[in-house]
C-alpha cells in the first residue's frame, strides 16, 4: 500500500510539474513576442514594455498575439511602420468597433504616451519610419498644384472632403503636418500610397504648406459661403441668381393700376 502510496504521489507531482510548465508555455505563446533586438535597442526599454502591454490588452484580438493579423479581423502589423500605428492611433481611426467599419476620424482612445508606446512597440517590427512635413519649408503655390493633380479628384481643391466608391474622403482641415505626410506614405484605406519616388520630401511640404491654407482660407472674391468648392458655390450662386431675376421680372411685369 505503501509503495503505491508513493508511485501515486510520484505520478500527480509530475502531472503537476507537467501542467505547470505546459501552463507556462502556453502563456508565453499567447503573450505578443518582444521586438527583434536589432530594432529593440534603439527605443527606450520601458516605451516597448508598455507598447507591448497596450498591444496585449487592446490589439492583439484583431492582430493577433504574434502581429501577423487574424483573418476577416485585422491586417498583419509586421512590417506597417511606426508611419502607419501613428497616424492610426493619432486621428481615432483605430481601434475599430467592427472591423467592416471604415476607419473614420475620431477623438484618439489612448493618450499621447501610450500612442508613443505602441507606435514604438509596433514600429521596431519593420519599416518605415515616422515620417513628417514641415510647411515652413514648403510653398503654398507649389502646394496647390500639386494637391490638385494628386489628391483633388477626392478631396477637392478645397480640401473639404467628399464621397468615392466604398468610402467617405476625409476633410484635411484637422489634419496635422505629420498625419498628413503618414497618410501620403501609409496609404489609409482606400487611399493609393505614395512613396519618395512619386512624392518626395519637398512636395510633402508644399502639399502641407496648401493643406494648412485651406483651414483659414483668403476669401478674396467675396463670401466664401463655408468653401466647400467651386461646384458646390456655383451652384448656390445661380440659385442666388435665379431668384433675383424672378424677382425682377415678376416686378416688371406686374400691372399698373
Amino acid at each position: 500500500m505503501r509503495r503505491l502510496a508513493r508511485r501515486g504521489l510520484v505520478v500527480l507531482a509530475l502531472c503537476c510539474g507537467g501542467m505547470a510548465v505546459w501552463s507556462a508555455a502556453a502563456g508565453s505563446q499567447s503573450r505578443p513576442p518582444s521586438p527583434p533586438a536589432a530594432r529593440a535597442g534603439r527605443a527606450d526599454p520601458g516605451l516597448l514594455q508598455r507598447g507591448r502591454d497596450l498591444y496585449a490588452d487592446s490589439c492583439a484580438g484583431c492582430h493577433g498575439e504574434d502581429l501577423r493579423g487574424r483573418s476577416g479581423q485585422g491586417p498583419s502589423l509586421i512590417g506597417a511602420g511606426a508611419g502607419a500605428a501613428d497616424f492610426y492611433l493619432s486621428t481615432g481611426r483605430m481601434p475599430l468597433a467592427s472591423p467592416t467599419d471604415e476607419p473614420v476620424r475620431a477623438d484618439p482612445a489612448f493618450p499621447r504616451r501610450d500612442i508613443d508606446a505602441l507606435v514604438a512597440y509596433v514600429g521596431a517590427f519593420g519599416n518605415p519610419a515616422l515620417p513628417n512635413a514641415d510647411p515652413a519649408r514648403g510653398s503654398v503655390a507649389r502646394g496647390k498644384e500639386a494637391f490638385t493633380e494628386r489628391c483633388a479628384g477626392c478631396h477637392q481643391v478645397v480640401a473639404r472632403g467628399g464621397i468615392v466608391t466604398g468610402a467617405f474622403v476625409p476633410a484635411l482641415q484637422d489634419a496635422t503636418p505629420r498625419q498628413l505626410a503618414e497618410a501620403v506614405r501609409v496609404g489609409p484605406y482606400l487611399m493609393p500610397r505614395f512613396g519618395d519616388r512619386q512624392v518626395d520630401q519637398e512636395e510633402l511640404d508644399d502639399l502641407a504648406a496648401y493643406a494648412q491654407l485651406t483651414r483659414d482660407p483668403d476669401d478674396r472674391g467675396g463670401w466664401g459661403i463655408g468653401n466647400l468648392g467651386p461646384v458646390p458655390e456655383g451652384l448656390i450662386a445661380w440659385l442666388l441668381a435665379g431668384t433675383v431675376l424672378l424677382g425682377v421680372a415678376r416686378a416688371l411685369g406686374e400691372r399698373a393700376p
